[in-house]
């Protein structure tokens, strides 16, 4: 069984973010990036399932950015993964998901793959449509939202979460693409020994034109912070009398009696 999981190195949304010289996007110099916490799901379930699979399953990483990726692909590798696949792309920030998921698809296309995971969504754009899009450009099925997952000689059985907090169980063959949620299981931390092993690991780079990839179709304009707005105001006292104050500041400001 061959199985594909794809990765994002996206900035820790702890990072104090600055806008770059050109006003176009962020500036990098000081970013600390790290793993889309999505996808550590994602490469947890694909891991856990190599391991009861035996001998007979292999797990290839894949990651587009530039260089700097190769240090998520690494941690993936270290986790469990087989090799990883760097599709080196410097301008795949500006890339919308159809061309982020035409070019995994190219990769994917002529490997036999039966499995492909993915986080649900990326934690700096979260638009949820790359896996997807992998599934319409590969023509393999579809599970999104995935809580639950089970694999059985080439049939899947999946949880989905849904609105309102409603589960659904969902039964598909290979080859599909699954999606990961929050919560479909506990990502591993890796251990010293297998980050030593993971330096020897195979990591193939790839040039994106390679896989057909072209300029950006969408063009950012300009990139700022959000604005600024007034101070906010802290109520202390007795739980009465802050209650009076925020009724009567509700009614001044909004005019409601």
């Amino acid at each position: 069984m061959k199985i594909l999981v794809c990765v994002k190195q996206v900035p820790d949304l702890e990072t104090r973010f600055k806008i770059n010289e050109a006003g176009d996007w962020f500036d990098e110099a000081d970013v600390a990036f790290r793993m889309n916490e999505y996808d550590e799901f994602a490469v947890e379930e694909a891991v856990a399932l190599k391991g009861k699979s035996g001998a007979d399953s292999d797990l290839t990483v894949l990651s587009i950015g530039p260089d700097r990726v190769k240090e998520t692909i690494k941690k993936a590798l270290a986790m469990g993964a087989d090799r990883g696949v760097h599709i080196q792309d410097g301008e795949a920030h500006r890339k919308g998901p159809a061309q982020i998921a035409a070019m995994i698809a190219a990769f994917a296309r002529d490997k036999e793959f039966e499995l492909v995971f993915m986080g649900l969504q990326s934690q700096d754009r979260g638009s949820a449509q790359v896996g997807p899009l992998v599934a319409l450009d590969l023509g393999f099925n579809l599970l999104t939202t995935v809580v639950g997952f089970e694999y059985d000689a080439g049939q899947v059985t999946v949880r989905r979460e849904l609105e309102g907090g409603l589960k659904a169980q969902v039964k598909t063959k290979a080859p599909v693409v699954i999606t990961c949620q929050l919560g479909l299981n506990k990502p591993r931390y890796p251990t010293l020994p297998n980050i030593m092993k993971a330096k020897k690991k195979e990591l193939l780079t790839i040039p994106a034109e390679e896989l057909g990839a072209g300029d950006a179709l969408t063009n950012i304009v300009k990139a700022a912070p959000p604005e600024r707005k007034g101070a906010g105001v802290a109520l202390t006292g007795d739980v009465a009398d802050v209650a009076d104050k925020l009724i009567s500041m509700i009614r001044e400001k909004t005019g409601l009696v």
